[in-house]
C-alpha cells in the first residue's frame, strides 16, 4: 500500500528532527557564530556550508533555514506526487503562500526594506523563491498585486476585487481579509469527498478559522472597534463558533470577559495567560498561546493513524516548529537577549 511507503519515508525524515538535547546545545551557544558552528553538526550541515559562502551572521542562518525548508517541501511534493495526499499537502502549503503575500503587502505598505520583509517570509508554500523575490522588488502594494495578476497567480483574484477600496481608504485589513476568505472557502470546496483524511484536514482548517477569529476579536476589543465594523473581518466556517457566537463575542467590552466567555470551549487554556498582561491589554501573550495550540494540533497528526496521509501534514508542522525554534535562538543571540526571554519563546511538544 503506497500510503505505508510514504509514511515510512516521512518517519525516516522525522528521525532527523531536533531532539531536546540538540536544542539545548544550540541554546548553550553565546553568539550567532556559535549557533552556526553547532548547526554544522546537525542535519543542516550542507545548508550551512552553502550559506557560509554567501552570508555571514544571522543572514547565514536565515539562508540555511530557508534552503533546508525549501528542499524538504520539494522532497515531500515529489514523494506524494500523483497521490491523494498531494492535494492535502498543497492545501497546507498554500496557507504559507497567504502568509507570505500578507507579509509582502504589509512591508510595502509601511515602506520596509526588501531585506526586512524577506527575513519574515516562510519558504514553505507553493510559490517558489524566484516568484517571492520578484514580488519583493515591486515598489508598492498595487504593483505587487498587478504583477500577481499578470502572472495569473490565483491569490491576485481576491486582491484585485478589493484594491479599489484599499486605494481609497488605505485599509490593508480589507486585502488581508479577502485573502483569508478566499483561502478558507477554496479549502472547504476542495475537501468534499467525506473520507477520513478529508474530515481530519477539514477539522484542522475549521480550527484555524476559529483561532483567527479569536485573534481578530482580541484586536477589535482592544482597539474599541464597533461591532458593526468588526464583523466585516470575521470568517465563516469555524468549528466551534458560528456567526451568532462571533457577533455575541464582538459585543464584549474587555479582554478578561472575552476569555471568560471561552471557558467552556477548547480555548479555556487562554484563561491561564498572565493576568497582568491581559489586564494591560497586551494581546501578544494570548496570540502566542493560540499559535502554540495550532502547532500542537498540527503536529499531533504525525502521531495519528499510521495508514493516514495526514501523517505527512503532522511532519510538516513539526519541521516548521523546529525552524521557528532555531530562528528564535539565533535572533535572541544576535540581540543579546537573556536566556529566560529566549526560552520563553521556544516551543517544545
Amino acid at each position: 500500500m503506497y500510503v505505508e511507503y510514504v509514511n515510512a519515508r516521512i518517519h525516516g525524515m522525522a528521525g532527523r528532527l531536533f531532539s531536546r538535547h540538540e536544542f539545548d546545545r544550540l541554546i548553550a551557544q553565546t553568539s550567532v557564530d556559535g549557533v552556526i558552528t553547532e548547526l554544522e553538526k546537525t542535519a543542516y550541515h550542507d545548508d550551512i556550508l552553502e550559506a557560509r559562502v554567501l552570508h555571514k551572521g544571522i543572514g547565514c542562518i536565515e539562508y540555511a533555514l530557508r534552503n533546508n525548508l525549501g528542499k524538504t517541501c520539494r522532497k515531500i511534493h515529489k514523494l506524494t506526487e500523483g497521490e491523494r495526499s498531494a492535494r492535502y499537502i498543497t492545501l497546507i502549503l498554500k496557507r504559507w503562500d497567504i502568509q507570505n503575500v500578507k507579509t509582502i503587502l504589509r512591508g510595502k505598505n509601511i515602506q520596509a526594506s526588501n531585506e526586512e520583509i524577506a527575513r519574515c517570509l516562510v519558504h514553505a508554500g507553493t510559490m517558489d523563491e524566484s516568484t517571492l523575490i520578484e514580488l519583493l522588488k515591486q515598489k508598492d502594494v498595487r504593483a505587487v498585486i498587478d504583477l500577481m495578476a499578470t502572472w495569473k497567480i490565483e491569490y491576485s483574484v481576491p486582491l484585485t476585487r478589493h484594491i479599489g477600496e484599499f486605494s481609497e481608504q488605505r485599509n490593508l485589513w480589507k486585502l488581508e481579509y479577502a485573502l483569508d476568505d478566499y483561502y478558507y472557502r477554496s479549502v472547504a470546496e476542495t475537501l468534499t469527498k467525506g473520507n477520513t483524511d478529508d474530515r481530519i484536514v477539514l477539522d484542522f482548517i475549521k480550527t484555524e478559522i476559529d483561532a483567527m477569529n479569536i485573534k481578530n476579536i482580541l484586536i477589535l476589543i482592544r482597539d474599541s472597534v464597533p461591532p458593526e465594523d468588526g464583523q466585516k473581518i470575521l470568517l465563516n466556517g469555524g468549528k466551534v463558533f458560528d456567526k451568532r457566537h462571533l457577533l455575541e463575542m464582538l459585543t464584549i467590552q474587555n479582554i478578561p470577559d472575552l476569555l471568560k466567555r471561552l471557558e467552556k470551549t477548547e480555548y479555556a487554556f487562554l484563561n491561564k495567560v498572565d493576568p497582568e498582561a491581559i489586564n494591560a491589554g497586551k494581546i501578544s501573550a494570548i496570540e502566542k498561546e493560540i499559535e502554540r495550540f495550532l502547532v500542537r494540533k498540527g503536529m499531533a497528526m504525525f502521531r495519528g493513524d499510521p495508514f493516514s496521509f495526514t501523517v505527512v501534514i503532522g511532519f510538516l508542522w513539526s519541521k516548521l516548529n523546529e525552524i521557528s525554534n532555531i530562528r528564535v535562538i539565533a535572533r535572541a543571540r544576535e540581540a543579546g537577549l537573556p536566556d529566560e526571554v529566549m526560552e520563553a519563546e521556544i516551543f517544545y511538544v
